[in-house]
């Protein structure tokens, strides 16, 4: 991969052809059968993260919006890596995600952990402590559509290779922070990762239900503001209750290890 190459290309690209899912050949990383890799400034990680959230991969309109910012930014002579810092952070996602997220944390006790009161400190202005990644660092498309984890990225050798390599560098620069991820793909990648010694497995939050609006039900009976008699046949509560439990376990055991630690 030819870093600079790419940069260059990110920042020549007609985002209004590349947002209607034209393709652009200069952005091309690779490709098989059906699917293909673009490059995306989505490089920069963010070193004093205390939280990591990952996602599966970018989506065309995240990638569009990463590259708008890069290229707005290299316009302005700022230089590539504040760019790359800056485009990465505009296309983060926000809103009611974020909001469904850090009500869990909060939930489970996440913020504590790094002596915070709350999981929106972890989103404070002033300092970055949060880290967005994705199993799959650049955008992945299959017949030029959104890429939703079909064929399972785990089985699929190119696909692989990207969580090999740019996620296990991620988890390897970032291996003090508290690792999240977003949906079944997103956890199998970061325990795969942790199974080859890359991560910790005891700081991969797997289970949480994922922020999405459509798993609103869900989210409401984690957080307790939905019974279980009122739940509808699509949510099972007790799975939700067996994450619960075990999550909880993982925060008491994570607290009780830092407090030791101090100590000494």
């Amino acid at each position: 991969m030819n870093f600079q190459t790419y940069i260059e290309a990110a920042t020549r690209v007609d985002l209004a052809r590349y947002r209607k899912g034209d393709a652009c050949p200069d952005l091309l990383i690779s490709e098989s059968g059906t699917l293909t890799v673009d490059y995306a400034p989505f490089d920069h990680i963010e070193p004093s993260a205390e939280l990591v959230i990952v996602g599966l991969t970018p989506g065309r309109t995240q990638a569009a919006n990463a590259m708008e910012t890069f290229a707005g930014e290299r316009r302005k002579g700022t230089p590539v890596n504040v760019a790359l810092e800056r485009a990465k952070r505009s296309a983060s996602f926000s809103g009611a995600m974020r909001a469904n997220l850090l009500a869990m944390l909060d939930e489970i006790g996440v913020p504590a952990l790094f002596g915070r009161l709350h999981a929106d400190e972890f989103f404070s202005d002033t300092q970055a402590r949060v880290h967005f990644t994705s199993a799959l660092r650049y955008p992945v498309y299959i017949d030029g559509k959104n890429y939703s984890g079909s064929p399972d990225p785990m089985r699929h050798p190119m696909l692989m290779r990207m969580i090999e390599t740019h996620l296990a560098e991620e988890a390897r620069a970032l291996s003090q922070a508290i690792w999240v991820p977003l949906g079944r793909h997103a956890e199998a990648a970061l325990l795969h990762l942790a199974d080859r010694g890359h991560l910790d497995k005891k700081k991969i939050l797997a289970g949480l239900p994922h922020p999405s609006g459509a798993n609103a039900e869900r989210i409401a009976y984690f957080l307790g503001r939905k019974s279980r008699e009122r739940l509808s046949a699509k949510t099972n509560a007790v799975s939700i209750d067996a994450a619960k439990a075990k999550l909880a376990g993982q925060i008491g055991a994570l607290s009780a290890s830092t407090v030791s630690t101090t100590r000494e």
